[in-house]
């Protein structure tokens, strides 16, 4: 307690000293008082009781005492608001000292100190040194209007200080230039439609002027700004690219991946056949190899940005192999994503290069890095075809090294392998079966246990060899105890009289004796297939398996074009996008590379304009449906009723989903309906037994568009008998995804305290077609022209009478882009969304008196237009 009471005497002693030095008459004294006080306060300790005579101090023409006040006011203003406010008068006279260092200070200063009370005397001040004559001043005061817009948008928009930072573009000190794009960017990005950087080529002339003067960090606010712009054609995209190449030589590597963004987008404007294409592809090589001779840290951030790049454009890079070979004094991250990038450049001219190295990666000390080589080596083999026999060889020479964590990998590789080239080269079996012993980790155990269940007719002890892990199967990971269940069921598909005791004891282990509900529910499923309907059962489990691609390593394509405008940031690191991991309005908008060739006459060439989201050009294939049906609570039989008599399309007033004689007195009818900007399922449940019905739960299967209940069903009180009640369930599309047959189609499971039900419904695709599915004219005709004519599908819509029809299918969120007329004809050229990201685009041909329509459709996943056009149909016939 003792030295407690000393410390705060000394503390108290000292602030006593330390306000009569910041008193003294002597300005040395003053000056090196508040040196002490800077320094007391930096280490953590309070000063603030010295605010009124450290503020003070601030009337002296000393600028260096001048900056140690002001660095004091900016640390203790929030928490001292009322005393800040004695500073003001000092601050708006420094504005107009004749000192352009000391006015820059002070309206650098103003800016930093967050207090409402102060922002108001901001603003004349801030006015005055926007309009300095001196750019240093200027580029200052275009910093502080972004700090004042963080802490007061309404008063800098109502102050006009947005106008006065767009004239600072066209400023003639190139730094001024450079901090107003900064300025305008950062509030473009927290008001994402406020349109402020409303870029045209005079303006990108001024800009492109200014990155030849400005400070490199002065050329990478302008290059992020560049790459936020869409050129008009490919002309100027090249005239850009020509003006921007000179910054890949530049030493600081922020710019360089700055200018990089800038032409891996302008490029995708670029036709391919051009000499200048082949020479840009050769000019982006160099640079990125040379950011990998820096230190390890940036090395990393380089190869996550070079991943992404390799992945959309790999012809830059082919050439330059060597330079991803893992060195002996690598660090571990470096070495991993070395390795990654590797594979990704792996073609049949270098691949026997990339295997002789993997080989010898495998034989290193570094777990971790072994496994990941041994893998790659199979990754390999699926990549290149010519290359896997030679794969294959070196796994099993790796195998017999009996080294066990490189035994399990090659042995998962391998189970891809097979999967990848099936019938080719299964007389590894054997190898691998001796090594069954040495296999202790899950995902390992599970491969081995696929390559047996799945070779079952080739392997003479197969059901030996899986009774031994059945021994131990309630030890077993989950992954493990789901690959043997079904890889028992083959077996006993393939040879049914020797294995029916080992079937039944599987099946009793994962329906009877297990907690976990994958488990018994893939147990019953199997139970009630093989006791009903053999033939189906070996037409579900031994059905063909559609081949494994390397691409299923590779990122999403819609998501690897917003990650390629934003190289040179975290979002290109993390391999995720802003909005992932930033919080608040910041970093949400998307970005997307411009479609090749925007220009085009015929509907009109509006400048700028973004690209929209790019569309999945696929919805994934249907897999096995009763594999991966629903994790509901089933009981102990099981009745799966597919009730195929759905409702026709579109059509918006209840219909009967299941009857009550299928769903023990349950009769669940409904419709789909889209209310500000959500899907609904609109349900009645009606009790037509005599029990009550409670404890309500709704779950549907994999489908074409990710539909998924955003909540559960709420069924707040007990169904009595003859009782019927009416639900509205808010629906998601972010569920998992596989193709439907009909595209609409959704599979529901509905459970109660008596049974779980299943029925089958199709929604009306238009309840997809998002809010903002209208295109720029621009984007709308380079898209069109993008799309293969292949895609293209035309239909004719009969018996319509309809004298608007754009305004009714605007109703539906089909948005009319353009109208013209040719030869009577009017061409209504519309656009639509759908909540997954792809778009559709619509060529609708009327004429008058003429009742029939002609639409032709065209997009990326052409299945969906026969939906599209049903939907048409539905809303101009309604």
């Amino acid at each position: 307690m003792r030295s407690v009471m000393f410390r705060f005497h000394v503390c108290a002693g000292e602030i006593f000293e330390l306000k009569a030095e910041l008193n003294s008459d002597k300005k040395e004294k003053k000056k090196e008082a508040v040196k002490k006080v800077i320094a007391s306060m930096t280490v953590g300790k309070d000063v603030s009781a010295l605010f009124p005579d450290v503020v003070n101090c601030m009337q002296t023409d000393n600028l260096e005492l001048k900056k140690l006040v002001y660095l004091y006011l900016m640390n203790y203003a929030k928490s001292q608001p009322d005393m800040a406010i004695m500073a003001v008068n000092t601050f708006v006279k420094d504005c107009e000292d004749p000192n352009p260092l000391i006015r820059a200070l002070a309206v650098r200063t103003m800016g930093c100190i967050r207090v409402d009370k102060i922002t108001e005397y901001l603003c004349e001040p801030l006015r005055k040194c926007l309009k300095d004559e001196d750019p240093y001043v200027r580029k200052t005061a275009a910093v502080c209007v972004a700090k004042l817009h963080d802490i007061n948008a309404q008063l800098v928009e109502d102050q006009g200080f947005l106008d006065t930072l767009k004239d600072l573009i066209s400023d003639s000190n190139p730094m001024v230039v450079a901090n107003a794009v900064a300025a305008l960017s950062e509030i473009a990005e927290s008001h994402p439609n406020s349109n402020l950087l409303d870029l045209n080529p005079q303006s990108i002339n001024k800009l492109l002027t200014a990155l030849n003067e400005c400070t490199e960090w002065g050329q990478i606010f302008i290059l992020d700004c560049l790459a936020n712009y869409t050129p008009r054609d490919d002309r100027e995209s090249q005239s850009i690219c020509e003006r921007v190449t000179p910054r890949l030589s530049h030493a600081n590597s922020a710019v360089v991946l700055s200018a990089v963004k800038v032409l891996m987008k302008f490029m995708e404007m670029l036709p391919k056949d051009l000499d200048y294409y082949g020479t840009l592809l050769k000019k982006l090589a160099p640079p990125l190899v040379t950011l990998l001779s820096a230190e390890p840290e940036l090395q990393y951030v380089a190869l996550r940005n070079i991943n992404l790049i390799v992945q959309k454009r790999p012809e830059i890079l082919k050439h330059e192999m060597k330079v991803f070979f893992v060195k002996y004094n690598d660090p571990i991250y470096v070495k991993l994503e070395k390795l990654d990038i590797m594979i990704r450049l792996a073609s049949q001219a270098n691949i026997a290069q990339v295997l002789a190295e993997l080989k010898e990666y495998a034989t290193e000390v570094d777990v971790d890095f072994v496994r990941k080589a041994v893998r790659a080596i199979g990754r390999c083999a699926i990549k290149v075809e010519q290359s896997a026999e030679r794969c294959v060889s070196t796994l099993l020479d790796l195998i017999q090294t009996k080294v066990n964590y490189v035994v399990q990998e090659a042995i998962v590789v391998i189970k891809d392998i097979f999967r990848k080239y099936p019938n080719k080269y299964e007389s590894v079996i054997a190898t691998l079966c001796e090594n069954l012993d040495s296999l202790d980790e899950p995902e390992a155990r599970a491969a081995m246990i696929w390559i047996v269940g799945e070779y079952a007719e080739r392997i003479d002890n197969a059901d030996e060899l899986l009774e031994s892990f059945l021994e131990g199967f309630h030890d077993e990971s989950t992954q493990v105890q789901l690959q043997l269940l079904t890889a028992i069921v083959k077996l006993f598909l393939k040879k049914p009289t020797e294995t029916q005791e080992l079937v039944q004891q599987v099946l009793s282990l994962a329906t009877q004796d297990s907690d976990n509900p994958d488990l018994r529910d893939r147990g019953y499923i199997y139970w009630r297939l093989l006791s009903t309907d053999p033939v189906a059962a070996k037409e579900v489990v031994l059905a063909e398996k559609p081949l494994i691609s390397e691409e299923t390593d590779l990122i999403e394509p819609t998501l690897l074009e917003e990650l390629i405008c934003h190289i040179g940031t975290l979002a290109s690191v993390y391999h995720k996008p802003p909005s992932a991991f930033v919080e608040g309005s910041r970093g949400v908008m998307h970005k997307r590379l411009p479609a090749q060739g925007t220009e085009c006459p015929d509907v009109g060439n509006a400048a700028g304009g973004s690209a929209p989201e790019a569309a999945p050009s696929i919805i994934p294939s249907q897999g096995d449906l009763l594999g991966d049906l629903l994790n509901l609570d089933l009981p102990a039989v099981l009745l799966p009723l597919f009730n195929t008599n759905c409702s026709s399309y579109g059509i918006l007033y209840p219909q009967v989903w299941l009857p009550a004689m299928k769903a023990k007195g349950l009769e669940i009818s409904g419709t789909f309906a889209r209310r500000a900007g959500v899907i609904q399922m609109e349900l009645v449940l009606t009790n037509k037994a005599m029990s009550v019905m409670t404890d309500f739960a709704i779950q549907f299967n994999r489908n074409s568009f990710g539909l998924a209940p955003a909540g559960p069903l709420q069924v707040l009180t007990p169904l009595g008998p003859n009782q019927t009640i009416e639900v509205s369930l808010p629906l998601s599309t972010v569920g998992p995804v596989m193709k439907m047959d009909p595209l609409n189609n959704l599979q529901v499971a509905v459970k109660n305290n008596i049974d779980v039900f299943y029925f089958s419904c199709q929604y009306p695709i238009s309840m997809l077609f998002v809010e903002d599915g209208k295109m720029e004219r621009q984007v709308f005709l380079a898209t069109w022209k993008d799309i293969p004519n292949d895609n293209e599908s035309q239909f004719q819509i009969q018996d319509c009478h309809l004298n608007s029809a754009s305004n009714k299918l605007q109703g539906s969120n089909i948005f009319t882009i353009a109208k013209r007329t040719v030869e009577g004809q009017d061409m209504l050229y519309m656009s639509i969304k759908l909540s997954n990201g792809i778009w559709v685009l619509a060529e609708l041909k009327v004429q008058a008196g003429n009742p029939n329509y002609t639409i032709s459709l065209k997009c990326r996943a052409p299945e969906v237009s026969q939906c599209v056009f049903q939907c048409y149909e539905a809303v101009l016939k309604n």
